[in-house]
C-alpha cells in the first residue's frame, strides 16, 4: 500500500463539513496530470506540459472578491470597491452549500504551506473539485516534506469548487462566481470560476493582512533575485510590466517571481513555491527560463495549439490575452536556495507606460518612491477593450491594490521606513513605449531594459550625470552602458516635441487626480514627490 493510500484513509474532511467524499490526498504532479488527461479535462502539449481551459473565467473577477466583515477585519480593512464586505452569516450559509455540494464526490486534497522563511510559515490545506486545480496548488504553494504530513496542522483552508454556482438573490454574491476570505474562520472560499489564480491571490490577500497586522512584516507584490555579492533586488509591477521576465537573470539567483515578504531582520522571502507567468508572445530568445520551464509538471492555461499539432501558438490570444503557465520553481535552474534573500540594495518599480512619456530608467528620491508606490501606475494599450482608442492609465496602489486589505499608506509607510533603514536605491523603469504613444512609438526593447537594470545593479549609474524630468522631477541618467543615449530622454525620441510636453502634463494630471484620494493620509515628503502639472 503506497503512502498516498495510507494518508487518504486517515484524512477526513468532516471537520470541513464535507461528508463521504472520495479523498484523493497529496497526489503527485504525475498522478494529477494523468487524471486530468483521463477525464478529458486537459491535453498534453509537445513539451509534455498539461494544457487546460479554465472555462468562462480566464482571469480574476475583482468585483466578485469579498472579505467577511467581522471583529477581526472591521476596524482594519480599507473597505470599498476593492475590499467588498460580506456578512458572516451569509458566508456560513454559502460555505455550507459548497461543502454539501462537494460531499459524496471525488475531491483532491493537498497539504502545503506558504512563506519560505520558517519564522513566518503558514500551513494551508487545499480542497479542490478538479485534479488540475490541485496541480496548480502543487506548483504554486510550497511543498512539505513527506515526513511532515503525518502531523500536519493546517492554519488556513482553501475550498475551490468551480462548477458550484451561487444564487445571488439567495447567497449575497454579485453573480454566480465568488472568492471570499474569512479571517475568523481562516477560509478562502471559491466557487463558480475555474481560474486558478483566484486560489493563489486569495492566500496572497490573506498574507497581505496577516503579515503587517500580526507579524510587522511588509508583504509585496513583486519579484526578487540575488546577486553573487548577496545583494537582493526587488521588482514591483502590475501584470504585463515584466516582473517575471526581468527577475529571471542568468547572472542572479531567483528568489521568486510574484509575492514576497520583507522582514524586520532585513530578509526577503518568497511566499510561493512556483511561478505563474504570462505566456503571450512567449519566445525562447526573449524569455528562455520561462520557455524551458514549460515541460512535464507545468500547467498551461487557455492557450491555443497550432493547427493539427499539439505545439502551442503563443501569439494566439483568441481565448484570452491572459494566457498563463504555472510551474514549480525547481523548473528554473538558477534559484536561490531556501528562497530567502538578504541585504536588499535596489528596488525597481516597473511600469509599461503606453503614453511613451516616462523615461526608460530614472532614479527616485524617498518621497518620489513613496508617491509612485502608492500610485502604482501602468497603462493599458488601445484596442484591448471595446471603445478604447488611445492608451488608458491604470493605477493600482502598491502595485497590487486588488490584493491589499489595508489602506495603501500603511504599506507605503512600511516600505519607506525599510528603504531608508536599508539604504536602498529606488528606480522607476518604463518597459512601455518610446518615440511616441502606443500606435506611433514602439515598445522599449527588452535588451535595453535588461542593460539598464544590470547597470543599476552593478553600480554603473552611480557616477553618471543626471537631469531631472521637467514634469515628473525624476532623475534621468544621461548615459548607460549598452544603451543608446538618445532613448534615455523620452522627449528626444518624439518627432513632435511640443506634443510630448503637452502629453506629459496630461499624464501628470492623471497622476494627481488619482492621488487625490490618498492626499489626506500622505505626509509632506510623499506629497513633494508628485509631478508638476502647470
Amino acid at each position: 500500500m503506497d503512502t498516498n493510500t495510507v494518508f487518504a484513509q486517515s484524512i477526513s474532511l468532516k471537520d470541513l463539513g464535507i461528508e463521504n467524499a472520495k479523498v484523493r490526498y497529496q497526489l503527485s504532479a504525475d498522478e494529477l496530470h494523468a487524471i486530468t488527461l483521463q477525464s478529458g479535462q486537459g491535453v498534453e502539449n509537445s513539451t509534455g506540459a498539461l494544457a487546460i481551459n479554465t472555462g468562462e473565467f480566464t482571469g480574476r473577477s475583482p468585483q466578485d472578491r469579498f472579505i467577511v466583515k467581522d471583529d477581526v477585519t472591521n476596524d482594519q480593512v480599507w473597505w470599498g470597491n476593492v475590499n467588498i464586505p460580506f456578512e458572516p452569516q451569509a458566508f456560513d450559509k454559502l460555505y455550507n452549500k459548497v461543502t454539501a455540494f462537494l460531499s459524496d464526490k471525488e475531491v483532491f486534497v493537498r497539504d502545503s504551506y506558504v512563506c519560505s522563511d520558517a519564522n513566518y510559515r503558514l500551513n494551508v490545506r487545499v480542497v479542490t473539485e478538479t485534479a488540475w486545480s490541485n496541480l496548480f496548488c502543487y506548483n504554486m504553494f510550497l511543498r512539505p516534506e513527506e515526513s511532515e504530513l503525518a502531523n500536519f496542522s493546517p492554519e488556513w483552508t482553501v475550498v475551490c469548487a468551480p462548477s458550484f454556482m451561487a444564487d445571488p438573490a439567495v447567497d449575497g454574491t454579485r453573480q454566480s462566481n465568488f472568492a471570499i476570505l474569512n479571517f475568523t474562520r481562516k477560509i478562502a472560499l471559491i466557487g463558480g470560476t475555474g481560474y486558478t489564480g483566484e486560489m493563489k491571490k486569495g492566500i496572497f490577500s490573506a498574507l497581505n493582512f496577516i503579515l503587517p497586522v500580526f507579524k510587522n512584516t511588509l508583504p509585496m507584490h513583486c519579484s526578487a533575485n540575488v546577486g553573487e555579492e548577496g545583494d537582493t533586488a526587488i521588482f514591483f509591477g502590475l501584470s504585463g510590466t515584466g516582473k517575471t521576465t526581468l527577475s529571471a537573470d542568468p547572472e542572479r539567483k531567483l528568489i521568486g517571481d510574484d509575492e514576497h515578504g520583507w522582514t524586520n531582520e532585513n530578509t526577503v522571502f518568497n511566499f510561493e513555491g512556483g511561478c505563474y507567468a504570462k505566456v503571450i508572445n512567449l519566445t525562447e530568445e526573449n524569455e528562455p527560463d520561462i520557455f524551458r520551464a514549460i515541460k512535464k509538471g507545468a500547467l498551461l492555461e487557455n492557450v491555443v495549439f497550432k493547427a493539427g499539432t499539439n505545439e502551442v501558438d503563443y501569439d494566439d490570444v483568441s481565448i484570452t490575452q491572459n494566457t498563463r503557465v504555472s510551474y514549480p520553481i525547481t523548473h528554473i535552474d538558477n534559484v536561490q536556495p531556501g528562497l530567502v534573500g538578504h541585504n536588499p540594495k535596489n528596488i525597481f518599480f516597473l511600469t509599461a507606460d503606453s503614453f511613451g512619456i516616462l523615461p526608460p530608467i530614472s532614479k527616485l528620491t524617498p518621497g518620489q518612491a513613496a508617491y509612485h508606490f502608492i500610485s502604482g501606475y501602468t497603462a493599458k494599450v488601445a484596442g484591448t477593450e471595446a471603445g478604447v482608442t488611445e492608451p488608458q492609465p491604470n493605477f493600482s496602489a502598491c502595485f497590487g491594490a486588488p490584493f491589499m486589505p489595508l489602506h495603501p499608506t500603511r504599506y507605503a509607510e512600511m516600505l519607506s521606513k525599510k528603504m531608508k533603514d536599508a539604504g536602498v536605491k529606488v528606480w522607476l523603469i518604463n518597459t512601455g513605449w518610446t518615440g511616441g504613444p502606443y500606435g506611433t512609438g514602439s515598445r522599449m526593447k527588452l535588451k535595453y531594459t535588461r542593460a539598464m537594470i544590470t547597470a543599476a545593479l552593478k553600480g554603473e549609474l552611480d557616477n553618471v550625470e543626471y537631469v531631472n524630468h521637467t514634469v515628473f522631477g525624476i532623475a534621468k541618467p544621461q548615459s548607460c552602458p549598452n544603451v543608446p543615449e538618445e532613448i534615455l530622454n523620452p522627449r528626444n525620441t518624439w518627432e513632435d516635441k511640443d506634443l510630448y510636453d503637452k502629453k506629459a502634463l496630461e499624464l501628470a494630471g492623471k497622476f494627481k487626480a488619482n492621488f487625490a484620494k490618498f492626499e489626506e493620509f500622505a505626509n509632506a515628503e510623499i506629497l513633494a514627490g508628485a509631478p508638476i502639472t502647470e
